[in-house]
């Protein structure tokens, strides 16, 4: 009714706006009535002391100014965005339309289980998809990211320790694992062990096998591994594990090359996570909210933090009585929104297409290795999975390094693969394809990387002194990494 609050909004009179002589009857649009805040109400020391200075500026005017600023960055929806590792895999438009759902988008996370059936119901489907995905018993859609995924994993590999009577203190990691690890370990409390991979790029079980002991919990593992390869002996490296108490915890960061393929539970792993968006193309953790669920094998089941979503036969509701949990990682159950993309793009994919994608990813990558090979050097020259190592041997002569390649790169249109990682190559580019860029995309690149090395022997001043045609120049980098600019400042 006019005059009426409601939700916390007063409506006032509507207006009737007369359509004239037409027939038609009037139209009654109720305006919203916004009480104003009376500034002495505001914190004194946030109140403004002056007005604004605001530039007076047509609607056009203001929406040209935010597009431009958009254009000017640089984006998957606008150009190639070759992050190797990083994965930035497209976002499909049905997943922003499934989350924007009413019914998803609007659920508050105080629902009361009985009011919030479907939401659950999602969650219990897309952990059992995952779970059959990566051959695993149970996921927790927990985590917010890929590296709380970790976390989460080195605290049940604790747990599970201590249940059994014993407090192992190491964790061995591979030089060409995700770089993350460590750090999780060391907030979970445990001393990182790193060593090399062999001369072939991955783990060498003989090397391995000297390392383990008993005060070894686990191993964590990138497969593929950070060189974009198949680390094929993890079979025999599982029960070298194994035979001493040990775990084995797989950073799934880069499962978008084993869909459909190859189930890491079935090599000997007993619990991973998963970083929805390399995988399951929800929005990159990075650019919030990420998501970093974990699978587990049975045996770790009762380790999962709480709450975990059930299934009674009838209705679907959150458990909190896990007396061997690990606890709760974060408020609430994870990025719903996030969940929704995944489960959209499962389900829209199926079976089959999502092993078609990881086939495609693999070609893609490889497709690129071949190409490049004629013009920049490939430390491990052979088949990759659905990322490629390169560096800048070829060119290192010349003074230019691949920082300046990555600017340049720029001008012709493509964000920059990613550079100086892995570390165990010196001054690497990974380049990662995923499987939705075509070939003419793939040449263009390779057209422009063929261009960039050529530019290096005749023009070095050209790749230092790059980007030449993007909005903002190159900035001071080691200025701005001492001095950041954390705040917008203003007069008055």
């Amino acid at each position: 009714m006019p005059g009426q609050a409601r939700s916390g909004l007063a409506y006032a009179e509507p207006l009737i706006f007369e359509l004239g002589a037409s027939g038609r009857s009037a139209v009654s649009l109720p305006p919203l009535d916004v009480p104003e805040v009376e500034p002495e109400k505001i914190y004194g020391s946030l109140a403004r002391r002056h007005p604004a200075s605001l530039p007076e500026l047509s609607e056009p005017e203001v929406v040209r100014h935010y597009v431009r600023l958009s254009q000017a960055n640089m984006a998957i929806d606008t150009a190639f965005y070759p992050l190797g590792s990083c994965t930035m895999k497209y976002n499909p438009k049905v997943n922003e339309w499934a989350a924007r759902l009413p019914g998803f988008a609007s659920l508050h996370p105080f629902t009361p289980d009985e009011l919030a059936q479907g939401a659950l119901e999602l969650m219990y489907r897309l952990e059992r998809s995952l779970a059959a995905i990566v051959g695993m018993d149970r996921v927790t859609l927990q985590p917010s990211a890929g590296a709380q995924g970790e976390l989460c994993g080195l605290l049940m590999i604790r747990a599970f320790h201590l249940s059994q009577g014993r407090s192992p203190k190491k964790v061995l990691i591979p030089t060409t694992a995700h770089g993350t690890n460590a750090a999780s370990c060391a907030q979970s409390g445990f001393q990182a062990v790193p060593f090399d991979a062999g001369p072939d790029g991955i783990i060498d079980p003989a090397q391995l096998a000297r390392l383990v002991d008993d005060d070894v919990a686990a191993l964590m593992v990138t497969n593929p591994n950070t060189l974009g390869l198949f680390e094929r002996e993890l079979p025999q490296i599982a029960a070298i594990l194994h035979d001493k108490g040990a775990l084995v915890y797989g950073d799934g960061a880069n499962l978008n090359a084993l869909l459909g393929r190859v189930r890491p539970g079935d090599l000997g792993i007993d619990l991973l996570q998963i970083n929805l968006h390399k995988t399951f193309t929800t929005p990159h953790g990075g650019g919030g909210p990420g998501a970093g669920p974990v699978a587990v094998k049975r045996f770790l089941a009762p380790f999962l933090p709480t709450p975990t979503v059930e299934y009674d036969g009838e209705r679907f509701y959150l458990d909190h009585n896990r007396p061997q949990s690990i606890g709760r990682l974060r408020s609430f159950y994870g990025n719903f929104g996030v969940m929704v993309r995944a489960y959209t793009y499962i389900r829209e994919m199926g079976a089959k297409g999502l092993r078609e994608a990881s086939g495609l990813a693999v070609l893609n990558a490889n497709y690129l290795r071949a190409r490049l090979r004629q013009s920049w050097n490939l430390p491990y020259d052979r088949t990759c999975m659905h990322e490629v190592v390169i560096d800048d041997k070829h060119i290192r002569h010349t003074g230019v390094s691949t920082m300046d390649v990555a600017k340049r790169l720029l001008d012709h249109g493509f964000h920059a693969p990613t550079v100086y990682f892995p570390l165990v190559v010196k001054n690497a580019m990974l380049i990662e394809p995923t499987e939705t860029e075509s070939k003419a995309t793939l040449d263009a690149f390779v057209e422009a990387m063929e261009s960039i090395a050529k530019e290096a022997q005749s023009n070095p001043e050209l790749l230092k002194e790059a980007p030449h045609l993007t909005a903002l120049r190159r900035p001071d980098e080691a200025r701005a990494a001492r001095k950041p600019i954390l705040r917008y400042k203003a007069n008055g």
